[in-house]
């Protein structure tokens, strides 16, 4: 990355992903949440991938470091392990860099919205200073509080809310977390600590962190939608799920191929968009529609969501059959589906089950399928 001084200098990030995230309620690490199509992580990579910085580094913990990997791997990072406390992945991200670095960028990788000028402002303060702490001023009155009582009313003015990336001179914080025991909230402290001056960079009010779970879903540009179809089991038709050909038997009867998984998904994403459902878009009165991959209706509906200005958050399906046994052409499935509607496959989840021989799914006369649709207005 060059420098408004002229200098070109090695410029590294480390993307913090290590944590647990259990404030968000998902019972997974919330950085694996899709947004927009892709994982937090993913989004805070690229934001410094695009930015022009030379090496990022992603810090995963051990129970997330199979997925974040092919995540890191696909965004054109590297990746390592964290440790226990944040203190200690930054620890590691820093040793996972070797030396030929000149100024290194710390992330929280819950900060999916961190913008290149952001992280510009960081790097160049380093460059300058030998530090970059992304800050915004205080909007909110301060209260200093013991026991549940206020007990001070300290001037906002000078007050600012540290965020990140904080970007440092290589060597310096180095040397400041290899001199500096326990556990600390952000880099400047341990930084300070160790005798250096953290210097604020321009920070922005949009580069907010994922923390609890309404930051997920308390949001007015979010809306649901669900989506149901269910059709007879037929011989003499292929059976095609999620756009995928599955060998059996039988076939699902319709009027186009009967493809019951993507038909709930397009209604679960028109539901969404407040839009009429398929039987609307698609009648079964019309021949243009006679024998029609379910999959050509679903790039139609991708492409009337993005005229209304709605983009696919998060797919979650599942597939009700008695037979055939459906889990390992599910990996497909993800991928047909996301590849009509142009997200990320971590975007869509499909699961399948049976009906335990009851009723027509039960009794291998029928298959069904509900979705589950999180749509963000952009």
């Amino acid at each position: 990355m060059k420098y408004r001084d002229g200098r070109d200098l090695r410029t590294a990030a480390i993307v913090l992903c290590a944590g647990k995230g259990e404030r968000a309620a998902l019972g997974y690490n919330k950085v694996l949440f899709p947004l927009g199509g892709q994982p937090i992580a993913v989004m805070s990579m690229n934001a410094f991938i695009n930015a022009g910085v030379d090496i990022v580094v992603c810090v995963a913990s051990p129970a997330d470091y199979d997925v974040l990997a092919a995540y890191a791997e696909s965004a054109g990072a590297r990746i390592c392990t964290g440790g226990a406390t944040r203190t200690e992945s930054v620890r590691r991200g820093l040793d996972a860099l070797g030396d030929d670095v000149d100024i290194v960028l710390i992330h929280d990788g819950a900060r999916p919205f961190v913008s290149r000028e952001v992280i510009l402002s960081a790097a160049e303060s380093a460059a300058a200073y030998g530090s970059g702490i992304a800050a915004v001023p205080s909007t909110d009155a301060i209260k200093v509080v013991e026991r549940g009582v206020i007990v001070a009313h300290p001037e906002k003015s000078g007050l600012y809310n540290a965020q990140t990336p904080q970007a440092f001179d290589f060597r310096q914080i180095k040397d400041a977390y290899s001199r500096i025991d326990g556990n600390y909230s952000d880099d400047a402290e341990v930084y300070a600590l160790a005798g250096y001056s953290p210097r604020i960079s321009e920070g922005s009010f949009s580069n907010r962190k994922i923390t609890t779970h309404a930051d997920l879903i308390g949001r007015s540009d979010l809306s649901t939608g669900i989506g149901f179809d269910v059709h007879r089991l037929v011989y003499d038709r292929d059976l095609i799920l999620g756009g995928v050909y599955i060998p059996f038997e039988k076939g699902l009867d319709g009027h186009s191929d009967a493809d019951v998984l993507t038909h709930a998904v397009m209604d679960a994403l028109l539901s969404a968009a407040g839009m009429p459902d398929i039987g609307h878009l698609f009648p079964d009165t019309d021949p243009s529609y006679k024998g029609c991959s379910s999959m050509l209706m679903l790039e139609h509906v991708g492409r009337l969501l993005k005229k209304a200005h709605y983009d696919p958050v998060y797919i979650a399906a599942t597939v009700i059959a008695q037979r055939p046994k459906l889990a390992k052409f599910i990996p497909r499935m993800r991928e047909t589906i996301a590849r009509a509607l142009g997200i990320s496959p971590a975007a869509v989840n499909i699961g399948a089950t049976t009906a335990e021989r009851l009723g027509m799914i039960g009794e291998g006369n029928a298959i069904a399928a509900e979705t589950f649709v999180l749509a963000e207005k952009v």
